[in-house]
C-alpha cells in the first residue's frame, strides 16, 4: 500500500498545479495553487501560490466555501501559513 505524503499530521495530495492538504474527511481542508513558477536548474520553483481555507461541505457552493485566502511568493511560505490555518479552523469547532 502506498504511503500518503503528510505534514504536520495532515495529508498532502497533489493534482497538477494544485496541492490539496488535510482530510476531505474533516470540515476543512486547504487548497495550494501553483499560480507561478520559476527554472532553478532543472526543476520549477513556486513563486505565486494561492492558498484557500475552505469548507468540505459539499451541499454549499464552490466559492462560498473559502472562509480565508491568501498569496505567497513560495510553496515553502504558503504551506507554513496554510499548516496554521488548518490547525486553527480544526481546532475551532
Amino acid at each position: 500500500m502506498a504511503k500518503t505524503l503528510e505534514y504536520k499530521g495532515h495529508p498532502l495530495q497533489r493534482k497538477d498545479n494544485i496541492i490539496y492538504y488535510g482530510s476531505f474527511a474533516d470540515k476543512y481542508i486547504i487548497m495550494l495553487q501553483i499560480l507561478d513558477t520559476k527554472k532553478v536548474g532543472d526543476m520549477d520553483v513556486a513563486t505565486k501560490v494561492s492558498i484557500q481555507l475552505q469548507l468540505t461541505d459539499a451541499s454549499i457552493k464552490s466559492r462560498d466555501r473559502i472562509v480565508k485566502k491568501s498569496e505567497k511568493d513560495s510553496l515553502y511560505a504558503a504551506i507554513d501559513v496554510a499548516a496554521v490555518w488548518l490547525e486553527r479552523a480544526l481546532s475551532s469547532r
